[in-house]
């Protein structure tokens, strides 16, 4: 297990994520789409309700149309005044630009003309007059003579009419129309208008909702800027001050936000009673073990002071008797590391004031080395470092520790022949020990867990020698107190303990 968080691995992640949008984000999305199906809906709504007075507008200009057209002797087109000429060929008896007529005669001859002052240029005697295609004729000539009004697509420069068919009173079918090219310009410049104002009016309440949405949710981010203060703080281990506090102002339960900022600083307060009593109850822990450990050192010295007595004395004592006594020293030594072990822990959980010297690690290192090599001659042992000293702050003596438990760690855990190369280096800033090893490796369940207090590897490595499990968790705690950080790896073949400390130039 690492003492710190590893470093996520660098480099692109694999099939790249869409990120979700953010509440503000979708409420403005939500609020322009909102907007435009209401602008569409009025749109809509308002074209069809025009189109249909528009429509009706021409269907009582067709009705008078008609009427002159049925109520002129034998039945002339509306624009025919007979033999007379209309007084103003522009007007042609009131009848507007397109109108549209046509007759069939009783000898089957049909008479079919639109009115087109563009195409023709008006004359005194003759109104301006266009003839209508056999395709646009035909189609007229299929209509019901019903009277009812409708409206016929004739295509070409034609286009949209609105007509009505029937029989004039002297027996001839007649149909007459008038262009609806007016209504449909109409309807489109009114679109054009409508669409322009409803995208600018989209545009300034699309701006505007931005900013009273950014406004109102203001508070939602302060409740998230404290939220993230929170997360921000080492809550694991020690004294935990958790001062801090949503604002009283948006803490009123009268409102939503409100709701989440109260129910926020009563959590907070929640777990700050359980942080104090978590520290209180660890506190009493520490000291417990502090002052075992101390109390234990003064009877444990003279149980080992004793039964090397009794095997330095002179006198002979029986085989089983001396045994005995050497497994009470032995096991005297043991326990007496073991307590030191812990009050080294207890002090360094306590956070007490820490000796800050400039301490040779180059030297401290090749000491350690030496040493094991003289404690596991069965094993080879190799020293890589450069020929300048490389200095770190921190105590001497429990940095000399940390080096002897990662050297006997190695030593213990690893069958004779295995090779133990020790590596110093520096890099940006920082000094790097490492312990490499040629073992059995540390098996993958275990792994996670070395620098736990009393986690054991003895199941897979070798246990030649005891191990109060301690050693590691010491290396992981004052490497932490010398603001470093240490980690390790390991398949078989390799095992590899890697501790980093600020350099000090």
């Amino acid at each position: 297990m690492y003492s710190s968080p590893p470093a996520e691995p660098a480099g692109p992640r694999p099939g790249r994520e869409r990120r979700p949008w953010s509440l503000r984000r979708r409420l403005i999305v939500q609020l322009a789409a909102l907007l435009a199906l209401v602008c569409l809906v009025v749109g809509v709504v308002t074209e069809l309700a025009l189109n249909e007075f528009l429509v009706s507008q021409v269907d009582k200009r067709l009705a008078a149309t008609s009427e002159r057209g049925s109520h002129r002797g034998g039945g002339l087109p509306p624009w025919n005044y007979g033999d007379k000429p209309p007084p103003d060929p522009l007007r042609v008896l009131g009848q507007v630009d397109g109108t549209l007529a046509v007759q069939v005669h009783k000898n089957g001859v049909v008479n079919a003309k639109v009115l087109n002052f563009e195409a023709s240029p008006p004359a005194r005697d003759k109104p301006p007059l266009q003839d209508v295609t056999p395709q646009q004729q035909s189609m007229l000539l299929a209509l019901p003579a019903d009277g009812q009004r409708r409206t016929v697509d004739l295509g070409g420069a034609l286009g949209d009419y609105r007509v009505v068919s029937s029989f004039s009173p002297a027996g001839e079918f007649t149909v007459v129309g008038l262009p609806l090219v007016d209504v449909r310009d109409t309807l489109w410049r009114l679109g054009f208008i409508f669409g322009g104002v409803a995208l600018g009016g989209l545009l300034v309440a699309g701006f505007v909702g931005a900013v009273t949405i950014r406004r109102t949710m203001a508070p939602l981010d302060r409740l998230a800027a404290t939220a993230s203060r929170v997360s921000e703080l080492k809550l694991d281990r020690g004294e935990v001050a958790l001062s801090e506090r949503v604002d009283e102002v948006d803490t009123d339960p009268h409102t939503e936000v409100g709701k989440v900022g109260f129910a926020l600083n009563r959590m907070l307060g929640h777990i700050s009673n359980a942080l104090s009593a978590r520290q209180a109850s660890e506190s009493r822990v520490r000291q417990f073990v502090a002052d075992a450990s101390h109390e234990l050192r003064t009877p444990l010295a003279a149980i080992r002071g004793y039964a090397e007595l009794t095997r330095r004395s002179g006198e002979q004592v029986p085989p089983d008797v001396a045994f005995a006594m050497g497994r009470v020293e032995s096991e005297s030594a043991r326990m007496t590391t073991l307590v030191e072990d812990l009050l080294l822990l207890a002090r360094l959980d306590s956070g007490r004031a820490r000796v800050h010297e400039r301490v040779d690690l180059s030297r401290l290192v090749a000491d350690a080395v030496a040493d094991s090599h003289v404690a596991g001659p069965d094993h080879k042992w190799l020293l890589e470092a450069p020929g300048e000293p490389l200095s770190v702050l921190g105590d001497d003596d429990q940095l000399h520790q940390v080096v002897l438990n990662l050297l006997g760690n190695a030593r213990n855990h690893t069958p004779p022949g295995t090779t133990v190369t020790t590596t110093l280096s520096t890099q940006d800033g920082w000094v790097t020990l490492s312990i490499l090893d040629d073992g059995p490796g540390i098996p993958p369940e275990i792994l996670p867990e070395v620098f736990e207090r009393f986690a054991r590897g003895d199941n897979s490595r070798s246990r030649a020698a005891g191990s109060t499990g301690l050693g590691l968790a010491i290396v992981a705690a004052v490497v932490g107190a010398h603001r470093g950080r240490v980690m390790v790896t390991s398949r078989p073949g390799r095992t590899e303990f890697t501790a980093i400390f600020p350099q000090v130039l």
